[in-house]
């Protein structure tokens, strides 16, 4: 074999790997900046997003566009979005485009989950405030507080419980009761929040036929609480 089809063999086989490492290494820049802007809030992980009415709480029956973080760790067992919780198989999508999709629908926007707070609030927040939207968040409050709200509602779970600063925070308190135990549960966070907090006590939706007459009761000897109900779902509704 002549020096001049090696030499050329050669050159080939450098081009390749070069090509090789350049892609491996604009794959991993990628990867790093697509991570640094998630940190940031830049990118969110979006299960979903859909305009509805609000189903439960102190807003039910306000029209209102909902976006739906992926990401939770909380773990509950009788969760009914259970899909949220791996963040990884939904896509880092741009805030911006988030924001410019919600303000279509409706002045009123939720921020639900999973768990949204497991990622930073504050760019979406803050960009939704400035197109002159009110931003509601539904949060179990594992995890720090950020973010620009105009309502928070609190619904503690037991795996992870809230912390301490969103009690002082919280505009909406929602305990959802899935047996006896958890009006004592209930009582306990009642104790913590603020007392401009509203207080809601609300049947897991499984054992909601059990559980409803005991909430009304309840409810009836202790009426700082009301009642919610999870009124999308008998509308069949999202």
């Amino acid at each position: 074999m002549s020096c001049v089809l090696v030499s050329s063999i050669e050159n080939k086989v450098a081009k390749l790997w070069q090509r090789f490492y350049c892609g491996v290494s604009l794959h991993l820049m990628t990867k790093e900046a697509t991570a640094s802007r998630v940190e940031l809030g830049e990118l969110l992980p979006l299960m979903e997003e859909f305009y509805t009415i609000q189903g439960e709480g102190a807003h039910t029956g306000t029209p209102a566009y909902f976006i739906r973080v992926g990401g939770c760790d909380v773990g509950c067992h009788w969760c009914d979005v259970k899909e949220s919780w791996d963040a990884a198989i939904h896509p880092p999508t741009e805030a911006a485009a988030i924001v410019a999709n919600a303000k279509k629908y409706s002045k009123t926007i939720v921020i639900t989950g999973g768990e949204p707070l497991m990622w930073d609030m504050n760019h979406l927040t803050s960009m939704l405030k400035a197109e002159g939207l009110n931003v509601h968040i539904e949060t179990s409050g594992a995890y720090e507080l950020s973010g620009h709200w105009d309502w928070i509602c609190l619904s503690p779970k037991k795996r992870m419980l809230p912390k301490p600063r969103i009690y002082d925070e919280a505009h909406e308190l929602k305990v959802i009761i899935y047996n006896k135990n958890d009006f004592a549960f209930a009582e306990e966070h009642a104790s913590k929040v603020n007392g401009k907090c509203e207080l809601f006590l609300q049947p897991e939706w499984s054992v909601r036929e059990k559980m409803t007459p005991l909430i009304v009761d309840y409810v009836m000897a202790n009426p700082k609480w009301k009642v919610s109900l999870q009124t999308h779902k008998y509308l069949n509704i999202p």
